[in-house]
């Protein structure tokens, strides 16, 4: 990997484009709850939008992987950008649900998309896996090791469900984002800010792993909801203010809050601390459920694409999930 030369030195990391994809599947609330009462699992619409805010999510068919869903996101986030996939340097994939053990789900959409001079690899940091990737392109950019960087939040999450358990399978939904990273003289991301504390690591975790053909394990996913729930708050609100911090900037300053989309109450909570309006709140959840690595860079390309979003406008991307694990990158779009 190699920046090209240029006049002026490239010194910030800038979006250039986003890219989103989603399964064709769309299941509402009332729909997955018709199918989970012929299995004898009960819920119903009132009680997950009560508890979570989510109306709907998509759900990959067998046909519609990991792969499929980020190299379609990644060809958005490329014709946005006006950017060959020849000319990027690096991909880099969060994702917490690959299509096999290795080669990496980066390469495999490295082939995809025809990207012959990229380096590739995968990120795991489950629902923080965005933001902990655009830090890391951020870093690869600024050290003058690559120009163009494609980042990928892609996830089936559906395959990782207990469609027994009620708590979790109506929370999640497939889908993927990208954005195209590129070395500019102009401000881009000001500060990333990551955090994890594996102490955390039962309260959302799913153990179970391939060993000698077999799996060992719990091979669902499991989650302490209320515990989740309250630590995700006081860790959102806190990143935040240390990114702002690094960026010597003030909370009034943001324009727009995209932080992961997993539950409504999270999301105005974060919002409320920080002193920040609802309005200034990017939600998809309702539409597309939580879609872990998937969900910031989905929300960031839904609002740029109905022109919430302006270019000059200052952005507060979040994460927090599995590991425990959190991060805020601050940037100017």
């Amino acid at each position: 990997m190699s920046a090209s030369s240029s006049t002026q030195p490239l010194s910030y990391a800038q979006i250039l484009g986003t890219g989103s994809a989603l399964p064709t599947r769309a299941v509402t609330n009332q729909q997955l709850a018709d199918e989970l009462a012929t299995q004898g699992v009960i819920t119903s619409d009132e009680w997950i939008v009560e508890r979570t805010g989510i109306r709907q999510r998509y759900l990959a068919n067998p046909d519609e992987t990991t792969t499929a869903l980020g190299s379609q996101a990644a060809r958005a986030a490329l014709s946005a950008a006006g950017i060959a996939a020849s000319e990027i340097d690096l991909i880099i994939v969060a994702t917490s649900t690959p299509d096999q053990i290795f080669p990496s789900t980066a390469c495999l959409i490295q082939a995809e998309l025809g990207a012959v001079n990229a380096a590739a690899f995968d990120l795991q940091a489950v629902c923080s896996g965005f933001v902990y990737a655009l830090s890391a392109a951020n870093s690869f950019i600024r050290a003058g090791q690559a120009r163009y960087v494609l980042v990928i939040g892609a996830e089936v999450f559906s395959r990782l469900l207990d469609w027994q358990d009620r708590t979790t399978c109506v929370l999640f939904g497939d889908g993927a984002g990208a954005v195209v990273l590129g070395a500019s003289p102009e401000p881009g991301l000001l500060a990333c800010r990551l955090r994890a504390d594996g102490r955390q690591a039962k309260v959302l975790t799913t153990a179970g792993r391939l060993a000698k053909g077999q799996i060992e394990g719990h091979p669902f996913l499991q989650m302490d909801g209320q515990a989740v729930f309250k630590l995700a708050v006081t860790v959102l609100d806190k990143v935040a203010r240390e990114c702002l911090e690094i960026a010597g900037m003030e909370a009034k300053q943001i324009d727009w809050l995209i932080p992961h989309q997993a539950n409504i109450r999270i999301l105005q909570a974060t919002a409320k601390k920080l002193g920040l309006d609802e309005s200034q709140l990017v939600l998809t959840v309702a539409e597309h459920g939580n879609t872990s690595a998937a969900s910031v860079p989905l929300a960031l390309d839904k609002a740029v694409r109905d022109g919430r979003i302006q270019r000059g406008q200052t952005l507060m991307l979040q994460g927090v999930g599995g590991g425990f694990t959190w991060a805020s990158t601050l940037l100017i779009y």
